[in-house]
C-alpha cells in the first residue's frame, strides 16, 4: 500500500534522484524541459507515492503550457522506482493525478511518450500539435478536449 501526497519542497531532492535513476542521462536536455523553465509546476497535481516506511516509490508532475491559443497540461515526468515497477504504481499515479486535473477543470492533458503504454489511460496521438524539436511527432499524445486546438506548444509564461 502506498500513501499518495502532494509533492513538497522537502520531497524535491528525492524526486529528482528518482528521475535520475529512471531516465537516461541528459534528460533535462529534452524539449519538454525547455517548456518548464521558469514556470512553476501545477502543485496540486504533482504527487509522490511512499511506502509504509516512508520510502519514495514513485512521482508524477504536471506543467501548464500553451498550445496555439489554448491552455493545456504537460504531464511528466512520471516515474516509478525500478524495484517497484510492475506493481501498478505508475497507473495509480496517472489515474489519481488525472482525476485531480479533471476536478480542477483542466480541459486537456498532453505528454510525450509511448502510445501503446499510454493508450490504456485514454491518450492518443495528437494531430496538429507541434512540440519543440527534436521531439518525434508520433510520441506527442493527448487526452481531453483537443477539438480545434493546434499549433506550437509554448511555455505558459509566453
Amino acid at each position: 500500500m502506498y500513501q499518495l501526497t502532494q509533492e513538497t519542497a522537502e520531497d524535491r531532492w528525492e524526486v529528482e534522484a528518482l528521475y535520475d535513476t529512471c531516465f537516461a542521462p541528459g534528460r533535462e536536455a529534452l524539449s519538454s524541459y525547455r517548456l518548464r523553465e521558469g514556470v512553476p509546476p501545477v502543485a496540486r497535481l504533482c504527487l509522490v507515492a511512499r511506502d509504509r516506511d516512508g520510502i519514495l516509490a514513485g512521482a508524477i508532475r504536471y506543467w501548464p503550457v500553451r498550445v496555439g491559443r489554448s491552455e493545456a497540461l504537460l504531464l511528466g515526468p512520471v516515474a516509478v522506482h525500478p524495484t517497484r515497477q510492475g506493481e501498478g504504481l505508475g497507473g495509480f499515479l496517472m489515474r489519481e493525478s488525472m482525476a485531480r486535473a479533471t476536478e480542477d477543470r483542466w480541459p486537456r492533458v498532453m505528454l510525450v511518450g509511448d502510445e501503446p503504454y499510454y493508450r490504456r489511460f485514454g491518450f492518443s496521438k495528437l494531430e496538429g500539435v507541434e512540440m519543440p524539436p527534436p521531439t518525434n511527432p508520433a510520441r506527442v499524445l493527448g487526452i481531453g478536449d483537443w477539438a480545434g486546438v493546434s499549433g506550437r506548444v509554448r511555455p505558459w509564461a509566453h
